[in-house]
């Protein structure tokens, strides 16, 4: 690309307009600079607020206004009224997203983001990065809503220069952040139990405990168990033959979840956390449905477990630093009964080990401008029981020096991001090392009086090493993969309009255009069952899009409250790549068109919730020829909540019914979905 071939004139140019812009235009909007000040309050409770962002809540969906970047936020009670499992099914709702689901309750779930791959979305557990050795990528299925209280999706980074370097080095980061202890007057603990059941055999109880141990102390705690048989009937068709309904097979899960997290608040304005978390997995592998084999055997045994801790403080005046550390264990096991060696049945066990540290310092100049430093250092390795295994070592050093200037009607960031990626095994063949540089500018204008209204764009470019799956693991190892590198292109806008009065009372519009440019994609490709990837290279891909998302909010008669959602995707994610067989082809699973309503409505105690998702025609090859046509898939769900108290507990219970209309159909090509299905739950709170 440009930037890579002129990299110097790049960055000299990036740190003159750094300099020399606070001191062209402070004349022209000094003006509209006022004075935030802020009330001493006594801190009774250990509960978190955002520093530094206005977010602005209308119907279901909460956009941050003055964000250069788009983004897209589900929190508090909006995640409730989604049916919705785990994270995964949350964010099925945002535009934009495409959710790699390979069915039932154990099927693994990626979330792949305008069409960049999954392993182009960062996503972050309490501000703090994670991983799975599997594949390089998370399965969002394994984080349950119990515990979260707000799920954010942003374009491009977090709309924030007081972040890790790990957040700018990614192309889409998705935030999740659990619920933090807050403790009304005269109360010093929190219990709430939750029990979930119904199809496929589905037990899911969890418990979440907060503790106040002094007034700048707290601890919570959180546990959940899953376990489900994963069967279900599915329609399998076969071109010029049958059709006929079997079972899914091999689909059972059984995991536990723990968690731990001590909150402090460290003198008047800062707060530390530290963190254990515990994940251990059971689950089949139910493989695709190919020549006429509808059973597989393949299992899979997870273990992960991370410590981390932060500190946010500010030592010095107009100071502020952001302190991580954290370690974490992954361990994969993978059986293949069916897969005979020398030693019997393949059975592949993986250990991948991580330490990661950042440090972060921001140091207000002025009022309205603000410069940061973010670095960060991790060591990841990875071991395995395999004959003539690499046993690879990455070292990672990232920065990112930053500026931000916000007046109150302009709001303009800008970054240089450089890494170094250190590659090195102890056998074979290694990846190579790489440096890289890349710039990004963002900025948001209210172009009128109005504050509800914002115009913004960003420009971005970044860079994804390939992981260890893509280079070491069995049967997918590839050490001669390239790099990623990717250009993104934004303009959108985002308008709110609020009213006190009359049937419509909140209305909000966020729409974006947008093209993006990968070169050297790489592309993981399912075999026959879920472990087993192809790895490659497929030239260079170009993506345009536009997404809109549309919520209302209305005050019917007899006081019911209605909330309407509307979102929609179109784009185009083609190979580019000159010469190729697939040149003008789109790319795997991406479809042109894709949307989802969402329908609340709440009289009362009672809530009664509609949900519909649409998916469009795609492929599942790079071919885009009738033996790799996916058809497009739909399905509506509904949900009856009731909430009040019970003997003066609050008490929450709910019945949910998902794919009402019981269609067959397949998000990845041969691995059926379920046809109708229902979950009731029970929450109690102590």
């Amino acid at each position: 690309m440009y930037f890579y071939k002129h990299m110097g004139l790049w960055v000299r140019v990036g740190i003159l307009l750094l300099i020399a812009l606070p001191t062209i235009l402070p004349a022209t909007y000094a003006q509209n600079t006022t004075k935030k000040t802020s009330t001493e309050e006594p801190l009774d409770t250990l509960k978190v607020y955002t520093i530094g962002e206005v977010v602005v809540t209308a119907s279901r969906h909460r956009f941050n206004v003055e964000s250069p970047m788009p983004a897209q936020i589900l929190s508090g009670a909006e995640l409730q009224k989604l049916n919705s499992f785990s994270v995964a099914d949350a964010i099925r709702y945002f535009s934009g997203v495409q959710l790699k689901d390979y069915g039932g309750i154990g099927g693994i779930k990626t979330i792949n983001v305008r069409s960049l791959g999954s392993a182009h979305t960062a996503v972050f557990y309490d501000g703090m990065s994670v991983g799975n050795a599997q594949n390089g990528q998370v399965d969002l299925g394994r984080y349950s809503l119990d515990n979260i209280e707000a799920i954010e999706l942003y374009n491009g980074h977090k709309s924030s220069i007081f972040q890790p370097a790990r957040g700018f080095f990614s192309s889409n980061t998705l935030f999740l952040r659990s619920k933090t202890p807050y403790f009304s007057e005269g109360k010093n603990f929190h219990i709430k139990t939750t029990f979930k059941t119904g199809s496929f055999g589905l037990v899911n109880p969890s418990v979440l405990y907060q503790q106040k141990l002094t007034s700048k102390l707290a601890l919570s705690a959180s546990s959940e168990w899953v376990k489900a048989h994963g069967r279900y009937e599915y329609r399998y068709r076969k071109d010029g033959g049958y059709d006929t309904t079997a079972v899914r097979q091999n689909g059972d899960i059984t995991a536990l979840r723990t968690e731990l997290t001590l909150h402090a608040k460290v003198g008047e304005a800062g707060r530390a956390t530290l963190k254990a978390y515990s994940y251990d997995s059971e689950r089949g592998l139910p493989g695709a449905i190919v020549a006429n084999r509808f059973s597989h055997t393949q299992r899979q045994w997870d273990r992960n477990l991370f410590v981390h801790g932060s500190l946010h403080k500010s030592f010095l005046k107009n100071h502020d630093l952001l302190a991580n550390i954290k370690f974490s264990r992954d361990y994969s096991r993978y059986l293949d009964p069916d897969y005979k060696t020398d030693k019997g049945a393949l059975d592949n066990k993986y250990y991948q080990n991580e330490l990661y540290a950042s440090l972060v310092n921001q140091v207000s100049i002025y009022e309205w401008w603000n410069i940061s430093l973010a670095t960060d250092f991790s060591m990841n390795t990875l071991d395995a029981n395999l004959y003539r295994f690499p046993y690879p070592t990455r070292y990672s050093y990232l920065g990112a020096l930053s500026s931000q200037i916000k007046w109150e009607r302009l709001d303009i960031q800008a970054s240089i991001l450089g890494g170094y990626i250190d590659e090195q095994v102890k056998y074979y063949q290694q990846g190579d090392s790489r440096k890289v540089f890349c710039p990004v500018v963002a900025a948001s204008v209210q172009p009128f009086n109005t504050k509800h209204f914002r115009i913004r764009a960003f420009y971005k470019e970044s860079f994804r090493m390939p992981t260890f799956n893509d280079l070491y693991y069995t049967f997918v190892g590839n050490s001669s993969l390239r790099p990623e590198y990717t250009t993104q292109y934004n303009m959108g806008a985002t308008w709110i309009h609020n009213e006190s009065t009359g049937l419509l009372r909140s209305v909000s519009m966020q729409a974006d255009v947008y093209y993006n440019r990968v070169k050297d994609k790489i592309v993981a490709m399912p075999s026959s069952n879920l472990f087993r990837w192809t790895m490659m290279n497929i030239g260079e891909v170009e993506v345009k899009g536009l997404e809109a998302n549309t919520n209302l909010g209305f005050r019917l008669p007899a006081k019911v409250f209605l909330d309407l959602g509307l979102s929609y995707t179109n784009q185009k994610a083609i190979d580019i790549t000159q010469g190729g067989t697939t040149y003008g082809h789109k790319i795997p699973y991406t479809p042109i068109h894709s949307g989802t309503l969402t329908a609340s409505a709440q009289w009362n105690s009672l809530q009664l919730n509609y949900s519909f998702i649409y998916t469009g025609e795609r492929y599942s090859q790079k071919a885009n020829i009738p033996v790799n046509y996916v058809q497009p898939w739909y399905t509506h769900d509904m949900a009856l909540a009731w909430e009040g108290k019970v003997l003066r507990l609050p008490v929450r219970a709910g019945i949910e019914v998902n794919n009402l209309m019981n269609q067959y159909y397949d998000v990845v090509l041969n691995f059926p979905m379920p046809g109708r299905s229902s979950r009731f739950n029970l929450s109690i709170n102590f």
